[in-house]
């Protein structure tokens, strides 16, 4: 008999178009194995998880941009398709902060966690997070949100170069503008360039003190808020390999028992009322040994399936038990257990794993989804390949301003050990600045490039 009341059907909503989004994947079998049906808002097209035995029905998603009232309508009618009240599931910031706007609009068709519904989107926010951390006493990299391009050189002096440029709210940042959520500038006039499109990226930017990378420095807590508040399910995790290699998602993860991380974790979100699933990422500073919270997404990481404790508990299980008044089983933590994304890291997911691992796409009880990512990573390297190679040949085009890397959720510069890439890096991949995080605009071999393909995101990661 499953622990969870499968009289109640999960929908997973993401508005991101991103069909590598294997955490959508990770919740899809994490409820269905449990015998929840499960549906899927979000664009499946081309996309590896469609193949799985485990989703009940796929439905349209809203349009990228697509307003509250819009939101709403799409959720409406998988609801009347549904007939019955179902667990949301934000997969994405975008859908976090919608759902955390709609909630009293969504009920009784949707159950989610009760909160302040400004509380998604304020956490979000790389600009509000710098003022939620100062006020609980959180450790974060001194950040200057400037006004004027005068204050924008200013802030780069007081800072010191490198500094990190960020928007403060990346899901605003519209398609095909070469624009990314997260750059290392090293320069005044880079910084101000970067400025001027403010009105363009839909959100301020802000300047952020560069923590230097190092060997144990990036880390992450994914974990589940109940409803009196008690963090649940999840734990501290340890970044191996990222991919891409200088500022993308994990494609190697470690449970690694980490009690200051975990003390920051439960402290923020107890002190700041949040409730329901979140996904931390941290930077120990070398020469402090402090951990500065970089990023609060309020939704589940790409790979949470990493923390599934020893009664099969992890964040999406711990939510739809909590919000069906089910009691959440007191599970091990399982320390040492491996998360590996096959594409990103091929030979780590076909080393020994004496602790355990579980991989991004491939599962025995669910084929599909594993060979379907195969056949569709083919066809998305060889087309990478083949642009490679026009590129290299075709005239160069007028270079219009540098794209800047979208890597919201995950630390900024790269693990301890290198990625093990399935093929080379493309030439629309940033080359490396400062201790390999991406270049700012003014590199030269960056400018007019095309924009990051969608499986290169870091969704969060």
């Amino acid at each position: 008999m499953s622990l969870l009341d499968i009289r109640v059907p999960a929908v997973l909503l993401r508005i991101d178009r991103n069909p590598f989004h294997h955490g959508t994947l990770g919740a899809v079998r994490s409820l269905g194995r449990a015998g929840v049906e499960v549906h899927v808002v979000a664009d499946s097209s081309g996309s590896p998880v469609r193949r799985s035995r485990f989703v009940r029905q796929l439905h349209p998603p809203p349009a990228p941009g697509a307003s509250p009232a819009e939101i709403a309508a799409v959720l409406r009618r998988v609801a009347a398709r549904i007939a019955r009240p179902a667990v949301l599931i934000p997969m994405d910031d975008a859908s976090a902060i919608a759902a955390g706007r709609l909630r009293a609009e969504l009920a009784p068709s949707y159950l989610l966690p009760q909160q302040p519904g400004t509380l998604p989107e304020r956490v979000a926010d790389k600009a509000e997070l710098a003022e939620v951390c100062a006020a609980a006493g959180i450790p974060h990299p001194p950040t200057l949100v400037p006004d004027s391009a005068e204050e924008t050189a200013a802030a780069v002096r007081r800072l010191g170069l490198p500094v990190i440029a960020k928007w403060s709210r990346p899901w605003l940042l519209p398609a095909g503008s070469g624009l990314r959520s997260t750059v290392v500038v090293r320069s005044e006039q880079e910084a101000v360039e970067l400025y001027l499109r403010g009105e363009e990226a839909g959100s301020r930017l802000l300047l952020q003190e560069f923590l230097a990378p190092g060997p144990d420095r990036d880390w992450f807590f994914h974990g589940y808020a109940d409803r009196t508040g008690q963090v649940r399910a999840g734990g501290p995790g340890r970044k191996q390999q990222a991919w891409p290699r200088a500022a993308g998602l994990t494609a190697v993860g470690l449970w690694t028992p980490n009690p200051q991380v975990q003390t920051l974790a439960e402290r923020l979100t107890g002190e700041l009322g949040f409730r329901g699933i979140f996904d931390l990422d941290f930077r120990r500073c070398g020469s402090t040994g402090r951990y500065h919270l970089l990023d609060f997404n309020p939704r589940p990481g790409a790979q949470f399936r990493l923390f599934t404790d020893s009664a099969g508990l992890d964040v999406v299980r711990a939510l739809h038990l909590d919000l069906t008044h089910r009691p959440l089983p007191d599970g091990v933590p399982l320390a040492g257990r491996a998360f590996v994304v096959e594409n990103y890291a091929p030979l780590s997911a076909l080393r020994p794993a004496p602790r355990g691992r579980e991989l991004a796409w491939s599962a025995p009880d669910d084929r599909g989804p594993g060979l379907a990512m195969w056949g569709l990573w083919g066809r998305h390297v060889a087309g990478r390949l083949l642009d490679r190679l026009y590129d290299g040949t075709a005239v160069p085009a007028p270079r219009p301003h540098t794209p800047v890397v979208r890597q919201g959720g995950e630390p900024l510069v790269p693990a301890a050990q290198p990625v093990e890439p399935l093929v080379p890096a493309a030439r629309d991949e940033e080359p490396t600045g400062v201790a390999g995080v991406p270049a700012a605009p003014g590199a030269s071999s960056l400018s007019g490039q095309p924009d990051r393909s969608d499986d290169e995101k870091a969704s969060s990661c």
